[in-house]
């Protein structure tokens, strides 16, 4: 058990990188040019009524008292509340929060379902026609941005086939399936042309390691060898690239959300840029941060228990 000792210190570690990013957060957020009580009264307000909207959310106060109550408020398990929904920010996060984390988990599904049989297929047949084109495919799926990406399947599903629904979130669980389908099959499809070169490699060094040697030797046929040894082998390094990636999908989710007008959290966060709402991209960016970290935790607890050699 001494190989998941650091299952007790690694959060500890987390806590610098998250206050790291709420100091950037904060930050950066005040340097967007406007001023949010002017973007709620609009271009005729008074300095009186502006004045009174400062006071009313503390943007009259210090930026670095500003930050304090900021961090006061997250000890106390509270974001602040909304200049442009009027209500608290954490119970509207978790009213978008449902839309992205399905967006996420079908994708990653998706895309481990896309690289692993290309991945195995090219590993198989390396340096031959299968090899070769799995391997253009995965080169030129890397160069298509998400957005276009989008564009293009609701061109040809939506528009042009006319079998899947083009925006929106839907109310019923069949209805969310098949408004998830698009935006899912957009990020899987850039996410899984880098598991797959990543699989791939792992998979053809795997081949020539001395378990699959031994595992020959001793009469396996060359299916059994591969399932069974080579490709838990390479999942491994592909563990924990998928969960670098999944922490850029939390954040992509952003550009996919808006291009499907899926109401999640990315949707939720590009429209507090737009409008100034301080505390609703604080919160969000700091919801996105403290889910990526989570995930590269897993990642890691995954990696040792997949590979006893690993040890963190």
């Amino acid at each position: 058990m001494h190989r998941y000792r650091f299952v007790l210190t690694r959060p500890l570690q987390f806590l610098p990188v998250l206050f790291g990013i709420s100091v950037i957060t904060f930050v950066l957020v005040r340097l967007i040019p406007g001023d949010p009580a002017r973007n709620i009264l609009g271009t005729r307000a008074t300095p009186a009524a502006l004045a009174s909207i400062r006071a009313q959310y503390g943007l009259d106060q210090p930026m670095w008292l500003q930050y304090f109550y900021f961090i006061k408020n997250l000890g106390n398990g509270e974001m602040g509340k909304s200049i442009l929904y009027k209500i608290d920010v954490l119970p509207l996060i978790s009213t978008r929060i449902e839309p992205t984390i399905a967006l996420v988990v079908s994708s990653v599904i998706l895309s481990i379902l896309i690289a692993v049989p290309m991945s195995a297929i090219a590993a198989r047949n390396a340096g031959r026609a299968p090899d070769h084109i799995v391997r253009i495919v995965s080169t030129f799926g890397i160069g298509f941005p998400p957005f276009w990406l989008g564009l293009m399947l609701i061109i040809l599903f939506s528009v042009q086939l006319g079998i899947l629904p083009v925006s929106g979130y839907g109310s019923t669980i069949g209805e969310k399936i098949a408004h998830l389908i698009l935006p899912a099959l957009t990020v899987a499809l850039s996410l899984s042309t880098v598991l797959t070169r990543s699989l791939r490699a792992a998979m053809i060094e795997s081949l020539k390691s001395d378990v699959a040697t031994a595992a020959r030797a001793r009469g396996m046929p060359e299916g059994i060898v591969f399932w069974r040894h080579v490709v838990p082998n390479s999942l491994v390094p592909t563990i924990n690239l998928l969960a670098v990636n999944i922490g850029w999908l939390i954040g992509g989710t952003v550009v996919v959300e808006s291009v499907f007008a899926l109401p999640g959290m990315g949707q939720l966060l590009v429209r507090a840029i737009f409008s100034r709402d301080y505390m609703v991209v604080q919160g969000v960016a700091m919801v996105f941060a403290c889910a990526t970290v989570l995930v590269n935790f897993l990642a890691d607890i995954v990696t040792v228990a997949a590979d006893p050699r690993v040890k963190l």
